[in-house]
């Protein structure tokens, strides 16, 4: 019987315990730094952003050297056609960078072409070797829990990597996912992208050369180039810089998923594809995203999808936190049936994934007794 810890405190607003994966605070009422910073949109003069918007962008247009404005990391989601959307109506000439995982779903492949062809816009598509990927996958589970680190690292490496060889300096990204989960940073921080934060919260700490050689699995440096960040050189000489557009555009999903339907065609998932959330609009540019890559968040911090997504509609007053309850309780714990398609992409067995994964348990949240995993409930 391992020591049973603390009871987890839970936010008394929204849904999130004090150990989420995104570091967050709370108040003396008990409500988190993310709802806190949720409110916060009402009081933002979203026009005033939009034009501000414009501006930052139509001063890099009036110095730029090549054909394009600006560079937009895209994976094909409702907030990459959302992004795309906002500096082509504003009359900008984006280039679209997409990082392939090798894990895209059928629907997010289509909205992904589709993108591309509704935009009229010149986009690279980038795929590394399938052998690495598989060999990633395996790494980054025994190293960090985490076998779709690698798309984290590809995603905040390869568009950065043309930028600089493009000379394009100005990139757009969709929202700060720590801000407007946790609260990280307020609507006035006008927060930007940066390596410190692409360094330790969307790698986790780790790099490229962590996994050179690691577990057996001969990866070397070349194989591994895709996730070398430019150096500061480099991008200094380009200044390269990332801003997020939900800094500039109120950001709900709730609002922009079904307006990209309407305008673009943009599709959901089936009713029913994703178990780990009731959502059908997101996360469609990685089958494992919302699935088994979730449930190690489970594994790790005692929550996962469900509790992110209720937690953002309690903030929008979509659900009642005793709605969002109900779904956490139904979802966070299930071991989604998209493990079987990892486990024989990677091979391996479902003892060699559990054996691994318990690892990874967080003390604060669980703990062993009589052979058997437990932690605290939400209720």
């Amino acid at each position: 019987m391992s020591v049973r810890p603390s009871k987890m405190k839970y936010c008394t607003k929204c849904c999130y315990p004090a150990a989420s994966a995104a570091p967050l605070s709370f108040d003396e009422n008990g409500v988190c730094s993310g709802c806190r910073v949720a409110a916060q949109r009402t009081d933002v003069d979203w026009p005033r952003r939009k034009q501000m918007l414009y501006d930052l962008i139509d001063g890099y247009r009036k110095t730029k050297t090549g054909p394009y404005d600006l560079i937009v990391p895209v994976s094909g989601g409702k907030d990459s056609f959302l992004q795309v959307h906002t500096v082509k109506e504003m009359g900008f000439n984006p280039l679209l960078v997409t990082y392939n995982g090798n894990n895209y779903t059928d629907v997010g492949l289509r909205n992904l072409r589709r993108m591309r062809d509704v935009f009229d816009a010149d986009h690279i598509f980038f795929t590394p070797s399938v052998r690495v990927l598989k060999a990633m996958n395996r790494v980054g589970m025994q190293v960090m829990g985490d076998m779709n680190w690698h798309a984290h690292a590809g995603i905040f490496t390869y568009p950065i990597r043309e930028a600089v060889m493009r000379k394009v300096p100005l990139m757009l990204w969709g929202e700060h996912g720590y801000a407007d989960l946790a609260g990280m940073h307020g609507y006035n921080d006008f927060v930007e992208f940066t390596y410190r934060f692409r360094h330790e919260h969307g790698l986790r700490g780790y790099e490229w050369h962590d996994l050179v050689s690691a577990f057996g699995e001969n990866l070397s440096s070349w194989d591994l180039d895709p996730w070398k960040y430019p150096c500061d050189e480099a991008v200094d000489a380009v200044g390269v810089r990332g801003i997020f557009l939900s800094n500039y555009v109120r950001w709900d999903a709730n609002d922009h998923g079904p307006l990209m339907q309407k305008l673009y065609g943009f599709q959901g998932a089936p009713p029913g594809y994703f178990e780990r959330t009731y959502r059908t609009l997101s996360n469609l540019d990685d089958q494992h995203e919302n699935g088994i890559h979730d449930y190690m968040k489970f594994i790790k911090f005692g929550y996962g999808r469900a509790t992110d997504h209720v937690c953002k509609d309690i903030r929008a007053g979509l659900m009642t936190r005793e709605q969002g309850i109900k779904e956490v309780l139904a979802r966070d714990h299930i071991k989604s049936r998209d493990i079987h398609r990892w486990l024989a992409y990677v091979g391996w067995t479902m003892e060699m994934f559990d054996e691994c994964a318990d690892k990874f348990r967080d003390p604060r949240v669980w703990w062993k007794e009589d052979g058997v995993w437990k932690k605290d409930s939400i209720v």
